[in-house]
Parts: C-alpha cells; sequence; structure tokens
C-alpha cells in the first residue's frame, strides 16, 4: 500500500482530529504500511472514544502484542473480548480468546 494513502488521512484528522474514522482509517493505512507503532494512539483513541467499538480494541491489542508489549495489550484484547461476546461476533470472540490464551 503506498505511502499516498496514511499522507491523505493523516491531513484530514490534523483538521478533524476528533472525527472517529478518519482516525481509523489513519490507523488501517499505517498498519498496512507496516507502521504499527504509528498507528497505536489513533487506535487508542478511536477505542476511547467508542465503547463499544470492538474493531479498534483487537487491533490495537494486536498492534501492541506485534511491539512486543503483552502486558499493555492484554487489557485490550480482554475488553474487546466482552464486546465480542455481548455483540455475538463469533469468530472475532474465537480469535481474541486464542491470542488471550497464549498470553
Amino acid at each position: 500500500m503506498s505511502a499516498a494513502r496514511s499522507a491523505h488521512f493523516a491531513t484530514l484528522v490534523a483538521k478533524h482530529p476528533d472525527n472517529e474514522l478518519f482516525r481509523f482509517s489513519l490507523a488501517q493505512a499505517l498498519l498496512a504500511e507496516d507502521r504499527g507503532a504509528d498507528a497505536l494512539e489513533h487506535l487508542e483513541a478511536c477505542a476511547r472514544k467508542k465503547s463499544d467499538w470492538m474493531m479498534p480494541r483487537i487491533m490495537l491489542g494486536k498492534t501492541l502484542l506485534a511491539l512486543g508489549r503483552r502486558t499493555d495489550a492484554k487489557p485490550w484484547l480482554e475488553d474487546a473480548l466482552q464486546l465480542a461476546v455481548s455483540q455475538d461476533h463469533q469468530d472475532p470472540e474465537a480469535e481474541l480468546k486464542a491470542l488471550l490464551a497464549g498470553l
């Protein structure tokens, strides 16, 4: 994926820092560019803004794991698992249980 996509969303986030959808799109673009450390702040902003939004929590937990930050990842993954169960998302539930079992 080209850096143009992350640059596009970075511009949108700069203009609209409270827009969680722009931040989520920027985080996805950064992750696609293998820039997980840069995506963390945007994923965390999304997770903190919407308490019932599962995907940023999953992505945040996985990114933290990839960065070797297991202790930081665990609460995000546990929170995502609770949301997966309560929202009846069976595939993410299974994936999260597997991830947490490995911690």
